[in-house]
């Protein structure tokens, strides 16, 4: 990995490398965007997990589905802790 790309572990890595890989075949724009959308969204989902594994696991099964108001409740708790997990690893400048 060179200085410039993020240490970010795991499976990220692939999937950042892949990332990489679909900005280089298309120049930026709307078709970078479509092409490389699907590889953007898993880095992302990764990349969250890594930080707030607890919080994006309590997330994906709580959200998962509708269910009980009860259900719902507790998947905007989830929710609620997960961006509360992220933006403590926010660099604040």
């Amino acid at each position: 990995m060179s200085s410039r790309e993020p240490s970010i572990g795991g499976d990220c890595n692939r999937l950042y490398t892949a990332l990489n890989g679909c900005h280089r075949q298309f120049e930026a724009g709307r078709e970078r965007e479509i092409a490389c959308r699907h590889i953007n969204r898993l880095l992302a989902e990764c990349m969250v997990a890594v930080i707030c594994p607890a919080e994006s696991d309590a997330v994906r099964n709580l959200c998962s589905s509708g269910g009980t108001a009860l259900k719902r409740q507790q998947c905007r708790e989830a929710q609620l802790s997960l961006s509360v997990c992220l933006a403590s690893h926010q660099d604040p400048s």
